[in-house]
């Protein structure tokens, strides 16, 4: 199985941005790499000079690199920059949107998470495009998982293994309100905030994360102990999506459990070490609420609750 690591979802400083991805390049065992603004086109400047360093080093690294695309095309200024990306004949495109696809027809490109494939027959329509890889939505149970995995064996199947999980997306910015700003004013306030600001219940638990325009789990998906079911029926890639943490070091863990030198559950202890801000669940994986955690060696219980929640933020409620 391979590793892919997703787009940084988050709005990082820039010289943090960059530094990261060096570093990734430099020491992640990791296969692919996707980069690229996928949340909000009002970020996509703040990293334009920076990106072509980050896709050479990543490239003299050994690593696949693939340019994500915008998960929501609602402007005219978006549509030209999906246009612009989907155009690059030189790199492999990541389409989130389906704006992005008509103009990567017949040749070889990657389907990202934010595109609904549900089940086989949408899944082989990407294939006869042309998708090389198609990286599932993460609410997927593993028996639809297998179900497409079967129906395409010439396209690498995807799964997000860890990170916070994608839920949905807006034209309003959830972020620049909180903060008591408008959209068009925002002042990039998202990058106050690394991993997003947690949506608390009036129990104050925390049940949600948003980012800008998007709303995310608050909990954080960690598939390490599934990754051999995975394997098992078909799955050959899994993604981890950045997050403020050592993602060189849960790189590292998921390649040591793919190569059989670390059991599953030795490496979700430590995977939870490494992340320890929030719950950890796979309940979608198992058909169950996203935030429950399925332990294979004792009764499920919901992952609600358990860690305490991240640091102080403005209230989202």
């Amino acid at each position: 199985m391979k590793l892919t690591l997703g787009p940084t979802l988050f709005n990082w400083p820039p010289a943090k941005w960059q530094d990261f991805y060096f570093r990734i390049a430099d020491e992640a065992p990791v296969d692919a790499v996707a980069i690229g603004e996928v949340v909000c086109s009002k970020r996509i400047p703040l990293l334009a000079d920076r990106v072509p360093a980050v896709v050479d080093r990543l490239a003299r690294a050994g690593k696949e690199v693939l340019l994500s695309s915008l998960a929501l095309v609602t402007q005219a200024r978006e549509r030209k920059s999906t246009i612009d990306l989907a155009e690059s004949e030189h790199m492999i495109v990541e389409a989130n949107d389906m704006s992005c696809l008509a103009r990567l027809a017949g040749r070889p490109h990657v389907i990202g998470p934010f595109i609904n494939i549900y089940n086989e027959a949408t899944a082989q329509f990407f294939s006869r495009r042309g998708a090389a890889r198609i990286c599932l939505p993460p609410e997927l149970p593993m028996p639809s998982i297998a179900a497409i995995a079967k129906a395409v064996p010439d396209v690498v199947v995807e799964v997000l293994a860890f990170g916070r999980i994608p839920l949905a997306i807006s034209a309003r910015c959830y972020h620049a309100r909180l903060y008591g700003l408008s959209k068009d004013n925002c002042q990039f306030v998202c990058v106050n905030d690394a991993d997003g600001v947690v949506v608390d219940t009036l129990d104050g638990e925390g049940i949600l994360a948003i980012n800008g325009v998007q709303t995310l789990s608050h909990s954080a998906i960690d598939l390490i102990a599934d990754l051999d079911e995975l394997t098992s029926i078909g799955v050959g890639a899994c993604r981890l999506s950045p997050l403020s943490c050592d993602m060189v070091a849960v790189a590292a863990l998921f390649r040591a459990v793919l190569d059989g030198r670390l059991d599953g559950e030795e490496a979700r202890g430590r995977l939870i070490s490494i992340y320890p801000q929030v719950p950890h669940s796979n309940g979608f994986l198992h058909g169950r609420a996203g935030a429950d955690w399925i332990d294979p060696l004792s009764p499920p219980r919901s992952a609600a609750g358990a860690a305490d929640r991240e640091g102080a933020r403005p209230s989202a409620r």
